[in-house]
């Protein structure tokens, strides 16, 4: 397996920077967007903290589930007397916590794309759809001014090692529910969130649900993983030029598969998952037509 080191230097000269080999470490360097981000949602947080599980309870369960249907995200404060049972990845009937972490792939994956290319590339984060692990790879639509980017097996590699990076820094993926006006604050940046802003409020009590990682902010129903430190194996496995008809550039599929770090599985039959997450997700393609984003309900019902 390539070392960091290796597969750095195999992407001298494309689109990523880095000191002295033109890749930008995302761990080392963020953008200026990001730290203003991170910085509303740090103040909101304030306000809002007041009773919260305890760290050592969020380390070992993955999502919590409420009165037998409510999935809640660990870091978000209980909203009274409830029965909790807390799900973790070695269940019988996997499926909610499966989708749970795949949402938190999609959303690490924003966090990492966001910070990978050089400054020349101004990308703008579009949105990812609601988890289904049955496609066999989660997903984040990404505009970027590119007519025709095929990405190299060594630009794959790069976006892989920085999204493991990442996650062994440990994060907590905290979250809350904002007004209105402070999402657009906090996304005014980025034309597609704000367009996406005001459906989400009106089916959800004019609130926007935000979640962060490390000074990562984006847009989601949640609930997620309560740490990064959940993330094991992690492998980008493509990017796909969209047929949409997006104004402003054209729109890629980032495309990955990861397994937990409490689920092991041997080489061949993880190869098996990566070639999979190799071909076109099926989810849905945004267009212009309509609102594309992740239903925002923050308290998400379980579904088969």
């Amino acid at each position: 397996m390539n070392t960091l080191s290796n597969a750095t230097k195999l992407a001298k000269g494309h689109l990523f920077k880095m000191p002295k080999l033109n890749l930008k470490r995302y761990l080392n360097s963020v953008s200026e967007e990001s730290v203003r981000q991170n910085q509303l949602f740090i103040t909101e947080q304030k306000k809002q903290r007041e009773k919260n599980l305890g760290d050592s309870v969020k380390n070992k369960a993955v999502v919590a589930l409420l009165n037998n249907e409510t999935l809640w995200h660990m870091h978000k404060p209980l909203p009274g007397s409830c029965k909790l049972e807390l799900l973790h990845y070695h269940l019988s009937n996997p499926a909610s916590v499966n989708k749970t972490f795949w949402r938190s792939c999609s959303f690490i994956l924003g966090a990492v794309i966001s910070n990978a290319f050089k400054d020349n590339i101004e990308l703008c984060l579009h949105s990812f759809p609601s988890p289904n692990v049955k496609t066999g790879s989660f997903v984040y639509d990404v505009q970027l001014p590119l007519d025709d980017w095929k990405p190299t097996t060594s630009e794959l590699k790069v976006l892989s090692i920085e999204m493991i990076k990442f996650c062994q820094q440990e994060y907590p993926i905290e979250c809350l529910d904002v007004d209105k006006d402070l999402a657009f604050e906090i996304f005014k940046m980025n034309c597609h969130k704000t367009k996406q802003i005001p459906d989400i409020a009106a089916h959800n009590g004019n609130k926007i649900t935000v979640f962060k990682a490390g000074t990562h902010v984006d847009i989601s129903r949640g609930p997620m993983v309560p740490n990064t430190n959940h993330f094991g194996r992690i492998t980008i496995a493509n990017v796909i030029k969209l047929d949409t008809d997006i104004p402003g550039g054209p729109i890629y599929r980032f495309q990955g598969v990861a397994l937990p770090r409490a689920i092991t599985l041997n080489h061949f039959a993880y190869s098996l998952l990566e070639d999979r997450a190799k071909t076109l997700n099926p989810g849905r393609i945004p267009g212009s037509q309509g609102i594309d984003n992740e239903d925002n309900s923050f308290i998400a019902q379980i579904t088969n």
